[in-house]
């Protein structure tokens, strides 16, 4: 069976991804979304890797933002999709990379324990600009604490250099800098680039399964960059 592991980023939940999975089982593919939050890391990434490792098949694994650097270190991925996310190489952490926007750092409350979380009006404007009200306060109010230090892990191994890989810019990204994305972006093979803010899985969720979708092994084989919603980069 055809298998899709999404992993999402910091603050966020599985349940950021219920559209997408939901969307993507319709058509009998299995769907795990792993939680994450674990502490470092290293044991988000082992969490990830557990999942792969009980799947029958190689499956295509899609990270967004900080998820980007837990699927950095995974094995045993068919596909990689980088969703406005990191892409690090050897050395190099989410924050050395370049982090954070400025703006998404001023929506940081650091919370006595040394956790973090983020204001909830900011958070709005910044992960969910584009998205229509109802749909932003939901998200936000989904938004949980981080423990410290997550964004300065380095992985240990870098699956995007033998694995075939997709980078989707989000070009209205208010949380990472779309500049920045492509320059991660062109350590991917392949390239697209969407007119979105930091989530479409939430504004659009059927561009995510879609594309996920076309990468899936069953699937008839298709051309790269042929969606007519997306501009891609050279």
């Amino acid at each position: 069976m055809a298998a899709v592991v999404l992993v999402h980023g910091l603050y966020h939940r599985p349940e950021h991804f219920a559209v997408v999975a939901e969307g993507l089982r319709t058509d009998g593919t299995e769907v795990a979304v792993p939680e994450l939050h674990r502490g470092s890391l290293a044991a988000d990434t082992a969490a990830v890797q557990a999942v792969i490792d009980a799947l029958a098949e190689p499956p295509v694994v899609l990270g967004h933002s900080y998820g980007g650097s837990v699927i950095t270190g995974v094995r045993g991925a068919a596909h990689l999709v980088y969703l406005a996310a990191f892409v690090p190489d050897v050395g190099e952490s989410p924050a050395s990379l370049g982090g954070a926007s400025q703006r998404l750092k001023e929506a940081i409350v650091v919370e006595p324990d040394g956790s973090t979380t983020l204001h909830q009006g900011l958070a709005i404007d910044t992960l969910y600009g584009d998205c229509p009200e109802p749909l932003a306060t939901r998200a936000a109010g989904l938004l949980r604490a981080q423990a410290p230090g997550c964004g300065r892990g380095v992985p240990q191994h870098h699956s995007w250099k033998k694995t075939p890989s997709t980078y989707v810019i989000c070009a209205q990204d208010r949380a990472i800098d779309p500049g920045l994305q492509r320059t991660m972006a062109s350590r991917c093979t392949n390239v697209r680039e969407w007119q979105t803010g930091h989530s479409p899985f939430v504004r659009q969720p059927d561009l995510i399964v879609e594309l996920l979708r076309g990468l899936l092994p069953q699937s008839a084989p298709r051309r790269d960059h042929e969606d007519q919603d997306v501009t891609t980069t050279p």
